[in-house]
């Protein structure tokens, strides 16, 4: 049963020391990551191999010190291994590794990666006609400027992939920024989008479990801006 509550994050967080922590890009995720993992994804530590549980990719992988502390907070890897972070010998690097850190999906690194594999992810689950399971995963604003994330945004819309949903942290890093809002780059594809406050649990949850039939799911949650 878990132990902890979103207030035990900045302390778990605190635990990893060291240079590469990339502290604004971690506390930037940190709201939306708990919401997904406390009320929204269907993942435990417990069915973290089964087929029918819901599938999260970090793309923003950089900022994974929140993503280790909220692992932790849910019981998929055990507080002892936080104070090692980023040492040779630890199994969190700093960026996370699939095979090394339990109920984590993709190992990354070069940004623009997440969404295209969530996208190959969305479809493998439909291939396998596995059709209860949804994939998510988290991306930065300036993530958006890669010609990968253009590619899979109209792919998927092109598709109707509704079990493919994505959130991107908005802090205006983005070097020109998208006209009208970066959520426009979704819906012109035919995406069901909404834009909250990043630091707004009510916000997010209803956010991220709105209805969107026939269409993949974007959510742009707006943080401070980077050089604010």
């Amino acid at each position: 049963m878990d132990h902890y509550t979103f207030d035990d994050l900045p302390h778990l967080m605190s635990l990893m020391t060291g240079d590469e922590q990339h502290a604004p890009a971690a506390t930037s995720t940190l709201d939306v990551l708990w919401v997904l993992y406390d009320q929204v994804l269907w993942v435990t530590p417990e069915i973290v191999d089964a087929p029918g549980r819901d599938r999260f990719l970090l793309s923003k992988g950089h900022g994974c010190v929140a993503y280790y502390a909220v692992l932790t907070a849910k019981g998929f890897i055990p507080e002892e291994w936080l104070a090692g972070f980023g040492s040779f010998t630890s199994r969190l690097g700093h960026h996370p590794d699939r095979t090394l850190v339990p109920g984590v999906e993709i190992g990354s690194g070069s940004l623009g990666h997440g969404l295209p594999l969530a996208l190959g992810s969305a479809l493998g689950l439909g291939a396998r006609a596995l059709t209860e399971p949804v994939v998510w995963t988290l991306l930065g604003d300036a993530e958006m400027e890669e010609g990968s994330n253009h590619e899979a945004i109209a792919f998927a819309g092109a598709l109707g992939l509704a079990n493919l949903n994505v959130v991107v942290i908005d802090n205006a890093s983005a070097t020109h920024g998208w006209r009208g809002g970066l959520a426009t780059r979704f819906t012109t594809e035919g995406w069901s989008a909404v834009t909250v406050d990043a630091h707004d649990h009510a916000q997010l949850y209803q956010a991220l479990t709105v209805p969107h039939p026939g269409r993949p799911h974007a959510v742009v949650a707006r943080v401070e801006p980077k050089d604010a």
